[in-house]
């Protein structure tokens, strides 16, 4: 059900459940694969523990700017700060400690969203899409195409009495037909590139649209080249640790 990387270039790390795990299943398909390498398993099964108790002494809040605070719901509220996010991610992307999502909460920090429309796509546990209500944004939808971040979603909005964005299960697709002041998408380069001119096409004249997801050095200039060629117009982009998120803004059509 999850996959990391091992410590070298050469291992995977694969985790199921005991009772799914099927070892003919394993032996077929490592049997009649296409690759022309050969591949070893070993299996381990690993002792119950206290996961809960491990991910929380592992999930440590976070800070953006000095102005937000997101944390988990066992986490000491912080006084003096402009907006407090609760979150319990489960299986979903979006705790603030990712450099990606760090960023694009400073964009969201700085943008003027009071009573503009925004799109969350890709939205995980919703951290943006809350971040961008608090601000003022009205209305919010919200969408992600995985069914946990779906449900994480809407559990994190009532934790953060946000219930009014509009949380959807769906992808670019989803989007069609609508319209959007400001659209963020915090994904990856592959998807962004393929979905853009989705986006595009919902975004108003001088709407902004924040994208991050991708590296500065390999990825910035596909995404420029690639949103310049719709009519998304480059405005900056911010970068943590070779990570990076930019501003376009779209060019009256």
């Amino acid at each position: 059900e999850s996959f990391i990387d091992g410590e070298d270039q050469n291992t995977l790390l694969a985790y199921i459940p005991k009772e799914l795990y099927l070892e003919e299943e394993i032996k077929g398909i490592l049997d009649h694969h296409e690759f022309d390498v050969k591949i070893t398993y070993i299996i381990q099964e690993i002792e119950t523990q206290n996961w809960n108790a491990i991910w929380e002494s592992n999930y440590d809040p976070v800070l953006i700017g000095n102005r937000c605070y997101i944390r988990a719901p066992f986490h000491e509220p912080m006084k003096d700060v402009d907006f407090q996010i609760v979150i319990e991610p489960k299986m979903s992307f979006g705790t603030a400690h990712h450099e990606t999502t760090s960023l694009m909460m400073e964009y969201i920090l700085e943008e003027d969203l009071k009573n503009k429309s925004v799109l969350d796509m890709g939205a995980g546990t919703g951290v943006l899409a809350i971040l961008a209500y608090m601000r003022g944004a009205k209305p919010v939808t919200a969408i992600d195409n995985d069914e946990w971040a779906y449900l994480n979603n809407i559990e994190n909005n009532s934790r953060n009495n946000a219930d009014e964005i509009v949380v959807k299960l769906g992808d670019a697709n989803t989007i069609k037909g609508d319209s959007y002041q400001v659209i963020i998408a915090n994904i990856n380069r592959n998807i962004l590139l393929s979905d853009l001119p989705a986006y595009y096409d919902t975004l108003t004249n001088d709407g902004v649209i924040f994208l991050s997801g991708f590296y500065v050095e390999e990825d910035l200039e596909k995404i420029r080249e690639r949103c310049e060629s719709l009519g998304l117009q480059y405005v900056s982009h911010k970068e943590k640790n070779k990570w990076c998120s930019a501003k376009f803004v779209k060019l009256n059509s």
